[in-house]
This record gives structure tokens, C-alpha cells and sequence, in this order.
């Protein structure tokens, strides 16, 4: 018997991670965007969740909006669809998003799939009622919400267990988001806007994310000694997101970007708050690179979250060897299943990083964790 769900995708979610804007609200984002190169990527992600919805479940019929909202991937994944409404292309908006969640859920589907950020989750929050059955496909620059599955890939296994009756329980999770233009200016300001109901699978869904705690800041600061004293001469290091890493940069005595990506060598910044294209162009004119980025407390993730700019392109060429992660004790502690994840859009990189990696927790001090694909 076909089994229905809907789908809706925020086509510009995304948009402005490579490039350095740390996000995609607002039309003017948007085209500044698009001015600098940048391409949407939440369709293939996509594409990605319904393939492996595919391999295990070919029995769905799917209800979704035209085009880049869902129509053009469902009918490259091969799925029977079902097109409602109308939309402008290249031109939609949050109420389109809206719309489209009202509409589909008309026809009595088992589960609603959108792909995008906190922004789309807000949309889909204000469309839907209580008892409606949400599961996000991560594509967006910043994600707290704990809606989402921990990759695309993950989505698209979990959709399937749904429909099969594997995964019959449901829990309410959080719908977070944050003052974009606050971030711009390297302050985070989350609030919590309500709750959604998600399949009951935590192994496959990320959490909501966590803050430091202050008696993480000793342990920071012998993070910060310790990188800072073995960092090598004449190597380009790209500097990643957040306040582990910014506190490296204040112990050389060097201006940073506290949620950008920063560009040393030789105690010397070469480029601050840089979008994936600056660090490309950088990576040709030295011969040792070397990646410093540190986690994302409560989730886990070391790429794919906030740092978009160091780019599946930009780890190839680097390498998993030349990556140096540094999280506190406490950080670590706070991961629900012990777990690393890597969700750069690309799933041939997301391989190439899984598997044992040191972090730095200390001065001298490493554990071994293991990343997930």
C-alpha cells in the first residue's frame, strides 16, 4: 500500500554559510549571497535523505510544493508526487513555506520532511498544530533547533523506519532559533520559540545545542597555551568557529573573528572572517595547511554547523590528518552519545573524516573520539 508524507524545501537555505554570512534571513542576505558566488545546496541535500528513504522504502507517494520546493528532487529521486500550489521561482519567501505546510497537510500524511534551518523551522512551527509529526533534513547555516536528524542521510533512514511502523513512538523537541544580525556582530542571542512533535529516535536525531559552562574557562585557557606553543612555522591555519578557537587567537595577540574563520601564519593574520572562495585561494599559496575548529556542545558536531566556510572542497585538499580539534572536558561531557559527527554536504568527504581522531582537552592532554559520518 503507498504511503504518504509531505515535503517542503527552503530553497535558499544555506545560502550564505560558504560565504561568510552566517546565515540566509532576509532578501538582502539573500542576494548578497548569490553576489558572491554562492550556491543553494539544500535541494541535494535533500536528494541525499530521499535516495536513502529509497533504498530501504519505495513504496511513498509524496506530497510537496513546485519545483525548488520539492517537486524537481522528489521527481530526480524517482518518487510518485503529488504538486500543490504555486510559487515563484527564485523568489520564495517564509509564506510560501507556510502555505505549503498548511496545504499538505490536507491529505492525511504520516510524516511532514523540510529541509532547512532554524528559520524554516520557525515556519514549519507556525503552520502546523501539536499533534502534526515533523522531521527536519539539516541544510541551513545555523542549527539549535533539536527537530533535525543528525544528516540528510540519517532524515531519509528515519522517514523510512517511520513508514515501515519501526519507529511508531513521537516526542515533543525544540524549535530554536537566533538574532541573525546579532550573530553578524558575534553575539549569540537564542530564544526559544516553542515545540514541534519528532519521531522518538535519539541515535539518529541531533540535539538541541548547549553553552559552555564557566568552570570551562581554566580548561580553555590551557587549550589555548598549548595550541598556541605547538603551532608550526610556515603553516597556513585556518581558524575555525567559536570561543575555544577565539581563545587561541587571543593568547597569540591576534584580532579574530569569534563565529567567522580566521587565516594565520607565522603569528600573522592573513585574512579575517573569510568565506570558503578566500580560504581556496589560500590553500594554493602554502604548502602546510593545518584546520584548528573545535565542537558544538550538546551535538557534537566538528563540521557542518556554523563553520560552512571550511567546505567539503576545502577539507579534501587539506586532509583529515591535518585537522586539529580542541574541545573542554565539559563540552565533550555533554554529548548525549559520546559522539562526533560531520555533515559537510558531501557524503565521499563526510567518509574521508569519519573514524578515530584525537581532541585536545588540555595542556598535553588529548582523548580519542570517534567521528560519524
Amino acid at each position: 500500500m503507498m504511503k504518504k508524507i509531505g515535503l517542503i524545501i527552503n530553497p535558499i537555505a544555506g545560502i550564505g554559510g560558504k560565504v561568510g554570512l552566517k546565515g540566509s534571513d532576509g532578501l538582502d542576505i539573500v542576494e548578497k549571497a548569490k553576489a558572491l558566488g554562492a550556491v543553494a545546496e539544500s535541494g541535494e541535500k535533500t536528494l541525499t535523505a530521499l535516495r536513502s528513504l529509497a533504498l530501504i522504502e519505495k513504496d511513498v507517494e509524496i506530497y510537496t510544493y513546485p519545483g525548488e520546493m520539492g517537486a524537481d528532487v522528489c521527481v530526480e529521486a524517482g518518487f510518485k508526487t503529488v504538486v500543490l500550489g504555486q510559487i515563484e521561482k527564485d523568489k520564495t519567501t517564509s509564506a510560501d513555506t507556510m502555505t505549503a505546510a498548511k496545504e499538505i497537510l490536507k491529505n492525511d500524511i504520516a510524516l511532514l520532511l523540510f529541509a532547512g534551518g532554524d528559520g524554516t523551522a520557525r515556519n514549519i512551527l507556525d503552520a502546523v498544530d501539536k499533534d502534526t509529526l515533523v522531521l527536519g533534513i539539516p541544510a541551513g547555516c545555523k542549527i539549535h533547533s533539536g527537530v533535525y536528524a543528525i544528516n540528510p542521510r540519517s532524515a531519509g533512514f528515519l522517514a523510512a523506519a517511520v513508514l515501515q511502523g519501526r519507529i511508531a513512538g513521537s516526542k515533543e523537541a525544540e524549535v530554536m532559533d537566533i538574532d541573525e544580525e546579532l550573530f553578524r556582530k558575534d553575539i549569540v542571542q537564542a530564544k526559544l520559540y516553542g515545540y514541534m512533535r519528532i519521531p522518538d529516535a535519539a541515535s539518529l536525531m541531533q540535539c538541541r545545542k548547549s553553552g559552555g559552562m564557566v568552570s570551562d574557562e581554566d580548561a580553555v585557557e590551557e587549550i589555548a597555551e598549548y595550541v598556541a606553543d605547538t603551532m608550526e612555522k610556515d603553516t597556513l591555519y585556518i581558524v575555525g568557529t567559536g570561543s575555544t578557537t577565539a581563545a587561541i587567537m587571543k593568547k597569540l595577540n591576534l584580532p579574530y573573528t569569534l563565529l567567522g574563520v580566521d587565516l594565520v601564519c607565522n603569528n600573522k593574520v592573513l585574512a579575517n572572517d573569510c568565506t570558503e572562495k578566500t580560504i581556496l585561494d589560500y590553500l594554493g599559496r602554502c604548502e602546510k595547511v593545518k584546520i584548528i575548529v573545535t565542537i558544538i556542545g550538546g551535538q557534537g558536531y566538528v563540521f557542518g554547523r556554523g563553520n560552512q566556510q571550511i567546505s567539503a572542497e576545502v577539507l579534501r585538499k587539506v586532509g583529515k590528518e591535518n585537522v586539529i580539534i580542541a574541545a573542554t572536558r565539559n563540552k565533550l561531557a555533554s554529548l548525549p552519545d559520546n559522539k562526533l559527527y560531520a555533515d559537510t554536504g558531501n557524503e565521499e568527504v563526510n567518509r574521508l573524516l569519519s573514524g578515530w581522531k584525537r581532541v585536545i582537552v588540555g595542556y598535553k592532554y588529548e582523548v580519542v573520539m570517534k567521528i560519524y559520518s
